[in-house]
């Protein structure tokens, strides 16, 4: 089963824009006082009126029906407080200034509400897509599946998002139960492209190829025959959207294999001690074999007993950092809720990150936890949701 996704709360917008949105709202109320600086010295003589009268139309455009109320009702008390100051009470052009700000300010406020609701139809549609396509991206991992229990969790760090670079999988074969997790360099479409086209060769290949490194090699195919279909071909496009992966197989016997393609190693947890399954020989990521030199695409076997926990996790759990640029310590995690169900480690997981990172992840974040049976205990109802 999935974790609820929830990104992190909190802006992410680009600092220089936030600037300017917080300048473009600050203009009416600067517009506001700029009159009263003009009426309350020798300037007034200055006519005043249409700079009032501009106010709540500026305001409708960054601020919302709120704040076009708000900045309608400062230019409504600046007039009354000039027009007192200055005895024009009685004249026509302060009743046809009255009569303009409160038009304009109608229509703004209007406007602005239209705007609103425009907006969050869209915004609602947009997520509605995003949530059919990470369905299909990111299918929930089966709870049961073989002789282990799985779940998994995903954290976009753009806020709003449901997918991202981040890729991940759980699939019962009769090879055994297979696993892939992954990070795709870069973000935005190209990378959930990138994401969809390893998972997607992953889910056929795990069902008929034997060997693990046929299955990793099908992988590595599907996204360099993508690139250059798309035409974005060679080693210069390659290395903009190459994918480090680890795809592990857990057969009948009390061991995992892992071919690790520039991945952080996954993590076992026995008896309360940790240890990274680290592979004997580094190789490349995912679209980088054919210009990188290495070893040959092995195997490594690793001993994986009932009572186990295994952990997969992409590099956006452990290089989320505190403000003090810590870096997050999965192991002492994992040390520390040991005893915990698989539902309630990964909720312990998410709020450790966010606390760890004030609320503010840097980078998308997927884990995946296994749990292998204890021989003398029965496979359990309970899982995440």
């Amino acid at each position: 089963m999935r974790a609820p996704l929830r990104s992190p709360p909190g802006p992410r917008a680009d600092g220089h824009h936030q600037v300017l949105f917080v300048l473009a709202e600050c203009v009416p109320f600067a517009i506001a006082l700029l009159v009263l600086l003009v009426e309350f010295t020798p300037l007034h003589i200055l006519y005043t009126g249409p700079l009032l009268v501009a106010t709540p139309a500026l305001a409708a455009v960054t601020m919302g029906p709120k704040g076009t109320l708000a900045a309608a009702g400062v230019a409504v008390g600046v007039s009354v407080t000039t027009a007192s100051y200055n005895g024009a009470w009685g004249t026509q052009q302060v009743y046809t200034n009255f009569l303009a700000l409160f038009l304009v300010s109608v229509a703004s406020f209007m406007t602005s509400r239209s705007a609103r609701t425009r907006t969050e139809n869209e915004l609602n549609q947009v997520r509605r897509i995003a949530t059919a396509a990470q369905e299909v991206v990111l299918r929930p991992v089966p709870d049961r599946l073989g002789s282990v229990q799985a779940a998994s969790m995903y954290l976009a760090a753009e806020t709003g998002a449901r997918i991202g670079g981040d890729l991940y999988d759980v699939v019962q074969t009769r090879y055994g139960v297979r696993m892939i997790v992954g990070d795709v360099r870069g973000k935005g479409l190209p990378a959930v492209r990138a994401a969809a086209i390893v998972l997607g060769a992953f889910r056929e290949a795990v069902h008929y190829e034997d060997d693990l490194v046929e299955v990793v090699d099908r992988c590595e195919a599907a996204l360099l025959r993508d690139a250059a279909v798309s035409g974005a071909g060679g080693a210069e496009a390659v290395l903009e959207g190459f994918v480090t992966a680890l795809v592990a197989q857990i057969p009948e016997g009390p061991h995992i294999e892992v071919i690790n393609r520039g991945h952080p190693p996954p993590l076992l947890l026995r008896d309360g001690t940790v240890r990274s399954l680290l592979p004997t020989a580094p190789l490349p990521p995912l679209g980088l074999k054919e210009f990188l030199s290495g070893p040959s695409v092995r195997t490594d076997s690793f001993p994986f007993a009932p009572g186990d926990r295994l952990l997969l996790y992409t590099d956006g759990v452990i290089e989320a950092r505190d403000r003090d640029k810590t870096f997050f310590d999965l192991a002492e995690a994992m040390v520390t809720m040991r005893d915990h169900t698989r539902e309630a480690f990964l909720k312990g997981l998410h709020q450790a990150l966010l606390r760890h990172t004030e609320n503010r992840l840097a980078d998308d974040a997927a884990v995946v936890l296994v749990d292998r049976y204890r021989d003398e205990e029965p496979p359990s109802a309970e899982g995440p949701t």
